[in-house]
């Protein structure tokens, strides 16, 4: 995608509060630059005209000069860098926490678009690169043009002549760089779309490691990262190459030049129309033209390398919002929740039949609901919907009567208890993960505990026992009561239960259903969830097959009426009668 004007402002924006400390360390570098650019020039003067009067006073006082300007350049050069440094910093610290705060806010719909992988890559590279290109832009951006086009108005005092003949290099240089630079932007940018490519492999080994080592797919997953890797490392070594065209080239050119003015000023020296000690500042300023352009060649690959970052980080932080405020439309229709013809699909192709069709239903407050349906049917799909993650295609989903699509996004949450079913457990203590930064009181982190059977083996861990990433040190089941002690711990109006049971056995289960019914008779509860059991006392149970209500009613009345229902119950109870036994 090409850079467009409002991604330019978005990080012109970041940078334009730094401007006032930029200018001062670009007033520095300046001041640091000329008086290295003079040493030459008084050092010429010196073997020139001072030496040959054999005053040593005089050539004491030029020396001191000499140090002067050499303790000037060194200070203001030092501070410059510690200033760019700072400004940098804080410039890059500013864009990824606004980059991170930007993607916490994005709907699941931009992110499945941008990738979680691409979006790592560009809160942790990009901005790298980034922080790289303001740093050296700073340092390299005021010195080297400085250094290029002061060292060639000093050689102008000392010799024009000669500066001719170094002069008439540069534009082959300036044509190199152009051309490169042109050429390795682009490349930067497909070097960036691999490098998303390799941490989608990495994030999806780390995630899956215990899968990748149960099924003996060490040697699939090395051969996998093995091809990401090669193909990163083969668009970093050709973006390289082409960057790297610069250095030898100019070279190359300038040496020719170092050449041509030796010869040239050979010439003169001899002729008697120019003095040995303008031809050896010639030269050091020569060596200074050489490194001036040398710099400028490293800023360019700096820039190419940040720019093409700067328009990733562009892209995301120029994102609209799709999931807007409306208007909040209200009705009174005496349901805590419903869902009025409710249809929804991940993709925009019109050919292709949505996931969601006709989902029609209500809920009033307390009662409970519990959806079954096979692997891939939408039962996950209706729980995002409810939260707002996506917006749904069809129909109206209304809570206390407002479409949600009215409520602003912190009132909308603050009403759910949620448990996903890939839900996560941070590294963190158990206190913490339940909190979650809700400032709970430990009368109402031990209450959650209890309703959700998890205060027996946290009484024997400790709330302060430290877990490892996504609670890998706990068994499945631990996991499970503790993300449910979560949900529980604010008492949430509606308490969202995504196949949070099914590490439990069955015991533990129909104690946590009693402890919901006891405690939380005013909190709606929608349940998904593979068991039976897990849904059968349900005040209603719905039935999915393929994006369609199969059967909604009671656990007696799908018995009666629903066949995949009255199926299920079979393969898992043993029967329809064991099954209405159980009610």
């Amino acid at each position: 995608m090409g850079r467009t004007d409002k991604e330019s402002h978005i990080i012109y924006r970041y940078v334009k509060p730094s401007l006032p400390r930029m200018s001062l360390g670009f007033t520095l570098k300046f001041l640091g630059t000329v008086a290295d650019l003079f040493l030459p020039w008084i050092l010429a003067y010196m073997i020139d005209m001072v030496v040959p009067q054999r005053q040593i006073p005089l050539i004491i006082r030029w020396g001191a000069v000499m140090v002067f300007c050499s303790v000037l350049a060194v200070a203001f050069n030092v501070m410059a860098n510690r200033m760019s440094a700072a400004v940098a910093r804080d410039i890059t610290r500013v864009i990824r926490h606004d980059l991170f705060s930007k993607i916490s806010y994005l709907s699941c719909a931009q992110i499945d678009r941008t990738t979680i992988p691409s979006l790592i890559a560009r809160l942790s590279s990009d901005t790298y690169n980034i922080h790289r290109m303001l740093s050296g832009m700073q340092r390299l951006g005021v010195r080297a043009p400085i250094l290029l086009l002061g060292g060639i108005l000093m050689t102008l005092s000392l010799d024009p002549m000669l500066t001719l003949v170094m002069v008439g290099i540069l534009p082959f240089t300036l044509l190199v760089v152009y051309l490169v630079s042109r050429t390795g932007i682009p490349l930067y940018t497909s070097l960036q779309g691999a490098v998303d490519a390799m941490v989608r492999v990495v994030r999806e080994n780390s995630a899956g490691i215990r899968i990748v080592k149960a099924l003996s797919k060490g040697d699939y997953e090395k051969r996998r990262f093995g091809e990401a890797n090669k193909d990163l490392t083969s668009r970093e070594w050709k973006a390289n190459i082409i960057m790297g065209i610069t250095n030898p080239v100019m070279f190359l050119f300038l040496n020719l030049g170092l050449v041509a003015v030796i010869i040239v000023g050979a010439y003169r020296v001899n002729a008697g129309q120019s003095q040995a000690g303008t031809i050896l500042a010639f030269l050091t300023y020569f060596t200074i033209i050489l490194n001036a352009t040398l710099s400028i060649t490293r800023m360019f690959v700096m820039y190419s390398r940040g720019r093409a970052s700067g328009d990733r980080i562009g892209e995301i932080l120029a994102l609209h919002e799709d999931l807007a405020l409306g208007r909040r439309d209200h009705i009174e229709n005496g349901c805590h929740i419903s869902f009025e013809d409710v249809s929804f699909s991940y993709t925009v192709n019109p050919e292709q039949r949505n996931l969601l069709e006709g989902i029609d239903f209500t809920l009033r407050r307390g009662e409970t609901l519990g959806i079954l349906g096979e692997t891939g049917c939408g039962k996950s799909t209706i729980l995002q919907l409810l939260l707002r993650f996506y917006d749904a295609g069809g129909g109206r989903i209304r809570i206390n009567g407002d479409d949600i699509r009215g409520i602003p996004p912190q009132e909308l949450y603050a009403m759910f208890g949620i448990v996903m079913q890939k839900d996560v457990l941070f590294a963190d203590t158990i206190r913490e993960n339940i909190s979650l930064g809700r400032d709970l009181s430990e009368e109402e982190l031990h209450r959650a505990l209890a309703y959700a059977q998890a205060e027996e083996f946290v009484k024997d861990l400790g709330l302060d026992h430290s877990l490892s990433s996504r609670g890998v040190n706990l068994s499945g089941g631990q996991r499970q009561r503790l993300l449910i002690s979560r949900a529980l711990a604010k008492r949430p109006e509606i308490l969202i239960l995504d196949d949070s049971s099914s590490a439990l056995d069955y015991r533990t289960d129909a104690e946590l259903r009693r402890a919901l019914r006891e405690h939380f008779e005013d909190t709606t509860t929608i349940i998904v969830a593979q068991r039976i059991s897990s849904v059968m006392q349900a005040d209603h149970i719905m039935v999915l097959e393929q994006g369609r209500i199969s059967g909604y009613g009671t656990h007696r009345e799908l018995l009666a009426g629903c066949a995949l229902y009255r199926e299920i119950c079979e393969s898992q109870m043993g029967g329809t009668t064991a099954g209405a036994s159980h009610v």
